[in-house]
Parts: C-alpha cells; structure tokens; sequence
C-alpha cells in the first residue's frame, strides 16, 4: 500500500500521518467505528489539554497520539525516515502487509478558498471542509523522491490499484512526487481504478468541491479523465464508454461487501493482464 504523505500534521509534539496510520489501523482490525482511530481508544490527553486552556482542534485518542510521539522520536533520535519509522509501528500491531509512505521528504498539501490558504487539516477539521475550493498545492512535492521501496513495489506489482479516495486530495499528492507517475506508465502490471463516485454521489468526504474545483464532472468518467493515460481500466457502477469498465456495486458498507468489491477489483486486473 503507497499512502498520502500530504495530511501529515506536526502537532502536540507528535508527528500525525493520518493516511499511512488509518491504513495500518484497518489491515491490524484495530479500527474504530469512526473509520478514524483505534478502536476502545480513551482521549485523556486531549481532555487534559483543554482544561489547561489549549485550543484542541485536532483531536487524537491516547493510544494514536502515543504511536505518533513514538514516530516523532524514532526520526529524531533514532534518524529513521517515515517508511522505515513506520514499519517499525506496524510490527507492533503485526500488520505484515507494507504500508509505504509515497516519499520519506516531507509534501503537505494546502488548500486554497474563499477564507485563504490553509493546510490541509486545518481545511479538513478547522474550516470543516466549507468554503468552495479555489486552489491546491502540494507544497515539497517538486522536491521530494519516491522511496526505493514505493519504486520496487510499483515495478514488481502484479496489478496496481487505485482506490476510492478523493483524486485530487489523497491520490494526486502521490502522482505529483516526481517519479512515480512515471513508475506507474512504465508498469508491467495493469492500472485499475475504483471510483469514489457511487449512485452518483461522493459518499464520504469534500470530493465533489475538489472536481468541480478541477472542472470534472462528478462521476466515473471524470475520474477516469483525471488520471488519464494512466489507467487500463476502471471499476465503478456505472459505464465509462472509452475504457475497459467493470460495472458492479462499489457501496462497501461493510467488511463483506468490502472484500467482495477487493476480490472482483483483483480479477478484473487481472483478466486485463491476460
């Protein structure tokens, strides 16, 4: 799994890195029923903090915040970079799966509306999302280098799959590391797509304001336009007429619909590449 770096957020002395550790949380079952933290999770700290007057806008469990101070120590004190910090909080759950941060330099997306320029969580969390978005930026990007390890995995891929998350805030942070979309058109393995756009709606999340934003229509073919050449097919419960599509219900409400949809995504691929 290559993840988002671009969330990242230094704060209560912790280094946070929300896409890599929410994927961690879900491959260990350890998820709340958020979708956001570590499941039985307390909030001590945070309730600390507010009665001695802080501000606490961004709310960590006690557990989640300890994982995120160990990273923090572990890159200062130890001089490891994310991919190798984070494998090591990962045995700690037994994940065996790797969770490859998309670059261990650092790229924080900032988001542009109405009310200014703001990092991305202060968008997400402060602003509420509100505001029509009017700019995004992937600050660091230019400068930043996939890791040998995010390389490696997309070069000896057997297929490659682009998940349901926001295209524009969680995928292209990754495709503006230089190299990797690259890595991607030079793949053997075929690229699929899932699209986040269900019934015809986004169902989590300010997807919709970040198309629109990008002027592509809020459905399965405007997702396909957004990542282009890249794609050799794309799963969605609609039809996208200029690539090969497979139609079924993409809703996972649940962990059997999720593995049904991962199991008919990973034949698909791999009917592509036959």
């Amino acid at each position: 799994m290559i993840a988002n770096t671009g969330d990242d957020i230094e704060i209560y002395g912790a280094h946070v890195s929300p896409d890599p550790d929410l994927v961690s949380f879900w491959l260990a079952d350890r998820i709340d029923e958020r979708g956001w933290g570590l499941e039985g999770d307390t909030f001590a700290v945070m309730d600390a903090l507010r009665e001695l007057g802080v501000e606490v806008w961004f709310n960590l469990g006690d557990r989640d915040l300890a994982w995120c101070l160990e990273r923090a120590r572990m890159r200062d004190e130890d001089g490891l970079h994310p991919t190798a910090a984070l494998a090591r909080l990962n045995e700690s759950l037994g994940v065996s799966a790797r969770v490859l941060p998309m670059s261990d330099d650092p790229v924080r997306t900032w988001i542009g509306t109405t009310a200014g320029w703001r990092p991305f969580q202060e968008f997400m969390i402060r602003q509420r999302a509100g505001g029509i978005v009017e700019g995004l930026e992937f600050r660091g990007a230019e400068q930043a280098q996939p890791s040998a390890e995010v390389l490696a995995a997309i070069e000896r891929a057997r297929a490659i799959v682009i998940g349901p998350s926001n295209p524009l805030a969680s995928i292209a942070p990754i495709l503006a590391v230089p190299g990797i979309r690259e890595a991607l058109s030079a793949a053997a393995a075929p690229v699929v797509a899932v699209s986040p756009v269900v019934g015809g709606e986004v169902l989590k999340g300010p997807t919709a304001a970040f198309m629109a934003f990008a002027a592509l229509e809020c459905s399965a073919d405007g997702v396909a336009n957004f990542y282009g050449e890249l794609l050799d097919g794309i799963v969605a419960d609609e039809n996208v007429a200029r690539l090969p599509t497979l139609q079924i219900d993409t809703r996972m409400d649940n962990a059997a619909a999720r593995a049904r949809v991962a199991e008919q995504v990973l034949d698909f691929a791999q009917a592509l590449a036959e």
